[in-house]
């Protein structure tokens, strides 16, 4: 009789145990399911999925003729990696074309291939004609994965200083400085787009992974009220009257200063 007391005993408890143990289990899966699901979700997609953005082209800025550009944005490109998907054996030799092409430091260049991040930032506003050489070399040395070129723009005034601190100027990033191109950034710098794929943990491209595309949209355009010809017409005869005429202190003035 004591025997099979014990034995109950024994098994009430481990029951009693098992009870328990699901429960700790269930509450945590509630817990990572409702409470902290959305944060996980976040940092899961972070963590398998690699982002690069594409810059949309800022809208042109014309005079009150409607017919001179003042500022406009050209197609260039940038170049990216993806540290994890470049294979070690090629690492060393893409590094070494990268600084060669774009004259930059082989040994920092070569740390930035042996990162394990997802993408590193190799050269920005690059002109077509360099993007081209890279991708004959990649072509020609079989490499298919880990370089990326993407389309960036690059702002340029064609009538350089003419009327410069009205229009303004714009940063490395495309956002407006100064000037118009401050005033209405909103309006002329459009909306970024995205290339978003799946990776593995690893940071690894998935073989059979979809590569989603999202096109950037172009910023409007703006009409000045400055005629360019008048314009240049008055700043002509301005900076002569400046040499011309000498300040209060005897100084030739300065027709560059506020």
């Amino acid at each position: 009789m004591i025997v099979k007391r014990n034995t109950k005993i024994r098994l009430r408890n481990s029951l009693i145990v098992v009870i328990i143990v699901f429960a700790v289990l269930i509450a945590r899966v509630w817990y990572l399911q409702i409470i902290d699901g959305n944060r996980l979700s976040s940092m899961a997609y972070s963590q398998q999925s690699s982002d690069r953005k594409i810059n949309p082209k800022r809208g042109t800025i014309y005079d009150a003729t409607e017919s001179t550009v003042l500022a406009i944005s050209s197609t260039v490109e940038v170049v990216t990696i993806n540290p994890t998907n470049i294979k070690d054996k090629d690492k060393e030799k893409v590094a070494k074309e990268l600084s060669f092409l774009f004259d930059l430091n082989y040994e920092d260049t070569l740390k930035k291939v042996s990162k394990r991040t997802s993408i590193v930032t190799i050269a920005r506003k690059v002109e077509k004609d360099k993007t081209n050489e890279l991708r004959n070399w990649m072509k020609e040395n079989n490499i298919v994965d880990g370089i990326n070129i993407d389309e960036d723009t690059k702002r340029y005034y064609p009538y350089n200083n003419l009327a410069s601190q009205v229009i303004g100027f714009c940063g490395s990033d495309n956002q407006g400085l100064n000037g118009i191109e401050a005033k209405y950034d909103s309006i002329l710098k459009g909306k970024v787009g995205s290339i978003s794929k799946i990776t593995d943990a690893s940071g690894r491209k998935i073989e059979k992974g979809n590569e989603e595309y999202i096109s950037p949209q172009d910023g409007d355009d703006i009409v000045l009220t400055i005629d360019a010809s008048i314009q240049g017409i008055a700043e002509k005869y301005l900076k002569e009257a400046c040499v011309d005429n000498k300040c209060e202190d005897g100084r030739k003035c300065n027709c560059d200063e506020p």
